[in-house]
């Protein structure tokens, strides 16, 4: 009778053991996830140079790492840099191309891109939190024209003030583009070339674009 006891508890525990290892294993985990996106030229022409660079998405459970490295931009000026989507979540946002030049200036400029690419969302400035399309704390390009980005936020303060402002929406990384801005303020463009509300159309004018894909996890 104690062997037949024995034999049921240990059995049991087995059971609890299997079941316990099942459910842990079911348990989503922190793993890190990397995305990147490849920038390159627009309106090549009109900056007089090829502005291209990478930019990378490094999530490791509630840290976000947002690197951007540029070359071949204007220089000695600081140049805006955002993801755009789509604010409905509906769309996967792509790079314009010629053919997005609706009014055939020969310029992409902000307000054409959005059909195919969607709206500035989250900024790469000082405080991405913040969520602040323009500021003065954007990265500088050197003489060089080059420049390096780097900042680290929290993951779940970024998703909260996304879905704040974009109700209802993910981040969504993959389905985004990454577009840098900017020219001289010195460049004459034609009066076709739009801007958004009072800013100059030379400080938003795109300059590089690129995809946002998702490389490891």
């Amino acid at each position: 009778m104690r062997r037949q006891k024995d034999s049921l508890v240990a059995t049991a525990l087995a059971g609890l053991l299997v079941g316990f290892v099942g459910i842990s294993a079911a348990q989503p985990t922190n793993q890190d996830v990397t995305y990147k996106a490849e920038l390159a030229p627009l309106n090549a022409k009109t900056t007089g140079s090829d502005a291209s660079g990478e930019a990378t998405f490094m999530i490791s459970g509630d840290r976000l790492t947002i690197r951007v490295t540029a070359k071949g931009v204007p220089p000695n000026m600081e140049h805006l840099q955002h993801f755009h989507g789509f604010a409905k979540g509906d769309r996967i946002s792509r790079c314009p191309t010629a053919g997005d030049d609706k009014n055939g200036d020969g310029i992409i400029d902000i307000v054409e891109p959005e059909s195919v690419a969607g709206t500035t969302m989250v900024p790469f400035d000082a405080d991405p939190v913040g969520m602040s399309a323009v500021n003065d704390t954007f990265p500088r390009a050197g003489a060089d024209g080059s420049f390096s980005y780097e900042k680290t936020v929290s993951l779940k303060a970024l998703e909260t003030a996304f879905t704040k402002k974009f109700s209802g929406q993910q981040l969504d990384l993959d389905r985004r583009v990454v577009f840098l801005h900017g020219i001289p303020a010195s460049t004459k463009l034609p009066a076709t070339v739009a801007s958004l509300d009072h800013i100059p159309a030379q400080v938003v004018l795109p300059i590089a674009c690129g995809a946002i894909k998702k490389i490891r996890d």
